[in-house]
């Protein structure tokens, strides 16, 4: 997890500045941000991106919804700040590797299921789907005020970008990648960022 190779490009430098170029790259290119941005073994960067986005969400919600901050101290801003401290260090973190661990499992029902011809040394690895969920979860930066359409609209994009992320790094086709996508999409973005609740709320389920 402490690995961080030299820049491949799309955006992924060291600090706040190569962050935030690798967030608007892989929003507005992420075709080529995927094909470039990617790298085996190379966790780290990812693993920060992640943590950033969950951090982003949750301090975006709290702020938002100062009624959803939990009563752990007298203080709810001292409240606040240990609950985003718990996402950054526990939450974000195994909820990551979880999520790639999903996809990782559905990367192989479907190589079960849809034969594309590829054998397994042409598929990017378990390192590189970490990156994909990763760098995928980009717009659920912005979906940390309780508004369901916004939740929606967010969680709707990262499922399209870990299919982009899934096509790109494990050279597979759409329908294979849309079968080891959607798994990982709605453990890690719909459930996780609280879409899918967001969507039940509009329905009224």
């Amino acid at each position: 997890m402490s690995t961080w190779t030299e820049t491949p490009g799309g955006g992924r430098r060291r600090g706040p500045r190569g962050l935030a170029r690798a967030w608007v790259a892989v929003l507005v290119r992420p075709r080529r941000f995927f094909a470039t941005g990617v790298r085996p073994g190379d966790q780290a960067p990812g693993l920060t991106f992640a943590v950033v986005v969950a951090a982003a969400f949750t301090l975006g919600w709290l702020l938002a919804d100062p009624g959803a901050i939990p009563a752990i101290t007298e203080s709810a801003a001292l409240s606040a700040v240990v609950v985003l401290l718990v996402v950054i260090a526990l939450a974000a973190p195994v909820g990551l590797h979880l999520t790639a661990a999903v996809a990782t499992l559905s990367l192989l029902v479907a190589s079960i299921g849809f034969d594309d011809g590829l054998g397994l040394r042409d598929r990017g690895g378990v390192s590189e789907t970490v990156q994909v969920v990763a760098y995928a979860s980009a717009p659920m930066a912005l979906a940390g005020p309780p508004i369901a359409g916004l939740r929606i609209a967010c969680a709707t994009y990262a499922t399209v970008l870990v299919w982009y992320g899934i096509r790109a790094v494990h050279g597979t086709t759409a329908l294979r990648a849309t079968v080891a996508g959607l798994p990982p999409a709605i453990a890690g973005y719909w459930i996780g960022y609280r879409a899918l609740a967001a969507a039940r709320s509009l329905v009224g389920v």
